[in-house]
């Protein structure tokens, strides 16, 4: 199993320690030599006021952050978590990606969703209710251009007539986030990963998605989910499945518990669970370098 690491900006507003170069490097060289295979950043363009008030946080732009991680990293995969495709032209997003895994040497791997937040796509001019097909069509986009020259695609708000860019990456694997049926069929039908997450009935509610609180919950979704990639005639070793660990509690509390940390990584694992995916404390930069330390000698080196 793989493990990476969100970048802790979690909180709103935000702690000025965590947006600086030097606290950007340490958390990314740290991260890198204590085992972390990937780190990742989140997408919140024009998060609302109230929102952030309510327990959002502030995020960094995750391509411009990846691109600085990857100047200062040689093996991070870098994954950002997640971004929201119909909030942008697929075919700036395309560029962003393109440049970045050539300047990282093949390092980048999408993880994206539909996101959620009516307020946001409304402050970026994109129609909430048009986003799965916005997002269906941004990936087809992608591939498209990635693969292709002299690309022609109608999209709903613009028109492809032949286009080329470079430089087309190689391979950049595709991770499906959420946890509904619909995603694990876009999984199926052609993406590398899938990347649902922790969602209690109460935030289920509020986000509209399944709710996944135990590890019952994931099995039943990964049930549905290889049924899906058998019916499309595709090898269930060759997709990734990314989680979040939350046997033992979270890294960095007083009451964490290593072993059954551990052994909620071997539950997972015999679940087809690939990436781990673990946070860290975001009170401080100290702690959060304290702990990236602690759970790469006691968790990743372990195993």
């Amino acid at each position: 199993m793989k493990h990476w690491v969100t970048y802790p900006l979690i909180s709103y507003p935000y702690d000025p320690a965590f947006v600086s170069k030097d606290a950007l490097v340490r958390f990314a060289r740290t991260a890198e030599t204590a085992g972390f295979d990937g780190i990742g950043f989140t997408d919140h363009p024009a998060p609302s006021h109230r929102w952030l008030q309510a327990g959002g946080h502030d995020a960094l732009d995750p391509f411009a952050a990846l691109a600085f991680v990857a100047a200062v990293t040689d093996r991070l995969r870098l994954i950002p978590n997640i971004v929201v495709l119909p909030y942008r032209n697929p075919f700036l997003v395309a560029k962003a990606i393109a440049t970045i895994d050539a300047l990282s040497d093949g390092r980048f791997t999408l993880a994206t969703a539909i996101g959620y937040q009516r307020s946001e796509y409304r402050a970026l001019g994109v129609d909430f209710e048009a986003r799965n097909e916005r997002f269906d069509e941004a990936l087809k986009v992608l591939r498209g251009i990635w693969t292709t020259d002299d690309f022609a695609y109608e999209g709903a708000t613009f028109n492809a007539t032949g286009q080329t860019a470079n430089p087309k990456p190689k391979a950049v694997p595709i991770w499906i986030g959420g946890n509904s049926r619909r995603s694990r069929q876009r999984v199926a039908e052609g993406a590398d990963g899938w990347n649902p997450f922790p969602a209690p009935a109460s935030m289920a509610r509020t986000v509209k998605t399944p709710a996944l609180e135990t590890t019952d919950d994931l099995a039943r979704m990964l049930d549905d989910l290889w049924r899906h990639v058998e019916t499309a005639g595709r090898d269930p070793r060759s997709i990734d499945v990314s989680f979040v660990n939350i046997a033992g509690g979270a890294p960095g509390k007083p009451r964490f518990d290593v072993q059954a940390h551990l052994a909620g990584l071997d539950d997972l694992a015999a679940l087809g669970v690939t990436w781990n995916s673990t946070s860290v404390p975001g009170d401080s930069l100290e702690h959060a370098i304290e702990t990236l330390e602690y759970y790469g000698t006691e968790i990743i080196s372990a195993r």
